[in-house]
């Protein structure tokens, strides 16, 4: 059975990861028949939002425990990773890969990664195993990454920053998977788009069943 690691940015779509993209990754990797482990990275939050009024929530929280409550608890630490133990790495998106994974968000073109979520996609792909990132999330990938095929959807802020950092954007439309075949980076939209979720699950089956293909190719 091949297993997923599935890397998440804490909980809700505009501080954490987008629970919907999530959940849908973790049914689409069982529906595959393969199975998955989720991480996230055990560091403080860039900030909070109420997602309710939709402003900072003026408290903190940490990205590992937050993340905890979509996996009912089922998670480790991104610093325990090592990529002996998976055949495959995936992000669903959420705004909290551009401000928890990497710091994009409010770094713009100096953006960092986060040095955990660095070494995960640097140890699978030195490995030659394929790495998935959905929504914005790509942008984690921009980063480390040239001459790479990325999208995320149709979004000119993210296309700049992509291209600027020397890579391939390509533009697309609902479920559609970009797969860059050289650095083995799969790529998909998600709620970059205005989406119904079941376009979301969609393409959250879509790109984990085409990281499949390649697994057992």
């Amino acid at each position: 059975m091949k297993k997923f690691a599935v890397v998440l940015a804490g909980c809700g779509v505009f501080d954490g990861a987008e629970i919907t993209e999530a959940v849908l990754t973790l049914l689409a990797i069982d529906k595959a028949g393969a199975s998955s482990q989720c991480f996230a990275p055990d560091v403080e939050q860039y900030h909070v939002i109420d997602h309710l009024l939709g402003k900072p929530a003026g408290e903190k929280r940490n990205v590992l425990t937050e993340a905890a409550r979509i996996t009912r608890g089922n998670i480790k630490p991104l610093s325990e990773f090592k990529a002996s133990g998976f055949d495959a790495l995936i992000f669903p998106g959420g705004f909290g890969a551009a401000k928890n994974l990497c710091s994009w968000a409010y770094e713009g073109d100096a953006a960092k990664v986060n040095p955990d979520v660095e070494n995960a996609i640097r140890v699978m792909h030195e490995a030659g195993k394929p790495i998935g990132a959905m929504c914005i999330a790509p942008v984690i990938l921009a980063i480390l990454f040239k001459g790479a095929k990325l999208t995320t959807g149709q979004d000119p802020a993210s296309e700049g920053f992509i291209e600027k950092k020397g890579n391939k954007y390509v533009q697309t439309d609902h479920a559609q998977v970009i797969i860059d075949p050289v650095h083995k980076l799969f790529t998909t939209p998600c709620y970059m788009l205005d989406a119904t979720i079941s376009q979301i699950a969609a393409g959250t089956e879509n790109i984990v069943n085409e990281m499949m293909k390649m697994l057992i190719a």
